[in-house]
């Protein structure tokens, strides 16, 4: 009788351990999916880019230096590795595409040009597909963290050496107030 007790609690530890590398490895997988998804909308917004700046470059062309910028940095990101050196490279870019944006303002023609309109409406709609798969990545990273410390299932984590996922961070330049003035 004593024999089928601990036959039981072991088939029940096993099962648990089981279960709970089991989660951990789905986990590591969802993590490593949401980057991914943060790199096809980061490939689509760096397509559109050399587009967008090859249509302006005729009407902008006391503007190079601001063109020269958002490639830069497009490239720059483009070689980016990891969550931490691609949101440095990212924030790059966002403020290139800012200036950018902040100077065709300042070109009427530019701005009605039917071509430029429809890469600016892409780049936007890309813009919200990237900050939607960071923050799902970012849930990603919680949920797989918070199961790599939590007891008991850390204990499978550390024997099966799950290490901790990194967040994708705003820089500290993003996170600064935006200025707005009417006048």
């Amino acid at each position: 009788m004593f024999g089928w007790i601990v036959l039981g609690l072991v088939v029940v530890v096993v099962g648990w351990a089981i279960m709970t590398y089991n989660g951990l490895v789905a986990g590591k997988n969802q993590v490593a999916n949401g980057w991914k998804q943060i790199d096809v909308q980061l490939k689509r917004r760096y397509d559109l880019i050399p587009n967008l700046v090859e249509v302006a470059k005729d009407y902008m062309e006391f503007e190079q230096e601001t063109l020269q910028q958002v490639i830069a940095a497009r490239n720059s990101a483009v070689n980016a590795h990891g969550p931490a050196e691609a949101g440095a490279a990212e924030a790059a870019v966002s403020g290139a595409l800012g200036r950018f944006m902040a100077v065709a303002e300042a070109y009427p023609d530019l701005k009605s040009n039917q071509n430029v309109r429809n890469l600016m409406e892409e780049l936007t709609s890309t813009e919200n597909k990237i900050a939607f798969a960071r923050q799902h990545y970012n849930d990603s990273v919680m949920g797989q963290n918070n199961r790599i410390e939590q007891f008991p299932s850390n204990v499978i984590a550390r024997f099966a050496n799950f290490g901790m996922s990194e967040y994708f961070e705003v820089p500290e330049a993003e996170k600064a107030p935006v200025r707005v003035s009417l006048r």
